[in-house]
């Protein structure tokens, strides 16, 4: 019996390929031949990347050597190989028609520019005598960080490097903030800014000033983190703030959006103009007894209401409000008004009196809410509408039952709310109700040079002219 186990022992031991091939021709495989990040912070590090490492071959490999480059002092990329961490690794097998994984993070040091730098480096794997190469690669930018900062005195921020906001950004009751264009604020995780004071961000077409999360890697895939709501904070305008203005803004990620405190309609509070308030886990803007105004503007995706407002004196013109929200359940309308009637009167506040003039209401939620607006100081004149309806006093020749036609692909994660060349917004505007400032869009556009005026903040181009550009 002893014997009659013995073979059986030897006979199994003898179907298992532990040999090594050492055969120059068998060589490795691997998932990507370039390992590419996001763009990097400077002195911070990036998330986790990696890639495999195959052995198509039937019989065990062994790597003799995997090490970095390590020819650019500035970058470092840091690995882990099967499991262990380290610089260089010798002598890692991997068995017959199986594989491994490699990780690897990167730090890259200051490069002491405005611009981003690409950095480079390479692994090399020595395997039968033949080296094999993964390319690494990431985009250092140098930022300058901001911690709980407050403005107490007139100043200007550059958009020569992005800024890094921890906590809050304050601006304190009697000093401005402007924001060149080209600015770039980056806010890290539940930092805010709060305008006691006024904000002028002055940003021209082409040059925007961007209010948007810190994070620059990917969610997952090819999806980064800019398409994600509930980043940052937001930015809240309280009683004392007035004059504030938002000139070519692109402001997305948010998780209270722009919320305006009750400031009464003696000052404007608020002027926005060919901007874009982009993807709020609540609202993008919500204001209370304030005098708002905006032209050429989007406003798109939130959780709640994409625009909430209560009384106040509003005036929207060429506005797009649209409302994709990927995230959570839509819980309100895209657009919802309050204190606007009678009976909601304190006989305190003024009620709500304004305009909304050549808008888009148009998404997966109820368009405005309330939808009968008899009694009311607000008209809603030559916009467009996805539901059914009929003009009446407050409503004037609108388009109903419309579909705008957006290029928007909620699956694919495109959120661009352009016009394609079958959307009921086309030459559907009222040519006189546009803001002379706001001639030409966000694409610097001209609205009038077909001779009529497309509804919403969009100039609708034919689809043979290249409309692959992002929105956001």
């Amino acid at each position: 019996m002893v014997i009659f186990a013995a073979a059986i022992g030897m006979a199994l031991t003898s179907c298992i390929e532990d040999d090594f091939t050492t055969s120059s021709s068998d060589v490795l495989e691997f998932s990507t031949d370039t390992l590419a990040f996001d763009t990097v912070l400077t002195e911070e590090g990036t998330a986790t990347r990696r890639f495999m490492v195959y052995n198509r071959h039937k019989k065990m490999i062994n790597i003799s050597s995997i090490t970095l480059d390590g020819g650019n002092p500035q970058v470092k990329f840091y690995l882990n190989v099967d499991g262990m961490s380290g610089e260089a690794f010798n002598n890692v097998e991997i068995r017959g028609e199986d594989s491994i994984f490699v990780f690897v993070e990167a730090f890259i040091d200051p490069t002491g520019g405005d611009l981003p730098v690409e950095m480079e480096d390479k692994i090399r794997f020595i395997t039968n005598g033949v080296e094999q190469q993964v390319v690494l690669t990431a985009w250092g930018q140098d930022v300058t960080r901001l911690y709980s900062p407050t403005i107490t005195a007139d100043t200007c921020l550059s958009g020569l490097k992005p800024y890094v906001i921890y906590d809050t950004l304050r601006v304190a009751e009697g000093a401005t903030l402007t924001l060149d264009a080209g600015t770039t604020l980056m806010f890290h995780d539940k930092a805010a800014m709060v305008v006691d004071g006024t904000l002028v961000a002055a940003g021209e077409q082409g040059r925007e000033v961007n209010l948007r999360g810190d994070r620059l890697d990917n969610v997952v895939g090819g999806t980064d983190y800019d398409i994600m709501s509930g980043q940052w904070g937001g930015i809240r305008f309280t009683a004392t703030s007035t004059g504030n203005e938002m000139r070519y803004v692109n402001m997305r990620g948010s998780s209270s959006g722009v919320v305006i405190d009750s400031a009464g309609v003696e000052q404007r509070k608020l002027y926005l103009f060919n901007s874009v308030l982009h993807n709020s886990s609540s609202s993008v803007l919500a204001a209370s007894h304030a005098w708002v105004e905006a032209a050429g503007c989007e406003f798109s995706d939130a959780a709640a209401a994409v625009v909430s407002l209560t009384g106040g004196r509003v005036q929207f013109a060429q506005c797009t409000f649209a409302n994709y929200y990927l995230f959570d359940v839509i819980t309100g309308s895209i657009l919802s008004l309050s204190y606007l009637m009678p009976d909601e009167s304190d006989g305190q506040s003024p009620l709500m009196e304004g305009a909304f003039d050549n808008c888009i209401f148009y998404g997966n939620a109820s368009e405005i809410s309330p939808g009968d607006l008899t009694g009311s100081a607000v008209m809603v004149r030559n916009c467009l509408f996805g539901a059914e309806g009929s003009d009446d006093n407050n409503f004037l020749r609108c388009v109903w039952g419309g579909d705008p036609m957006f290029y928007t692909i909620r699956e694919e994660y495109i959120f661009d709310y352009r016009l394609r060349d079958e959307s009921d917004a086309i030459g559907a505007g009222d040519p006189s109700l546009c803001p002379t400032e706001a001639a030409t869009d966000r694409y610097g556009l001209d609205r009038t040079a077909r001779g009529n005026i497309d509804i919403g903040a969009y100039t609708w181009q034919p689809s043979e002219t290249d409309n692959n550009d992002s929105n956001q």
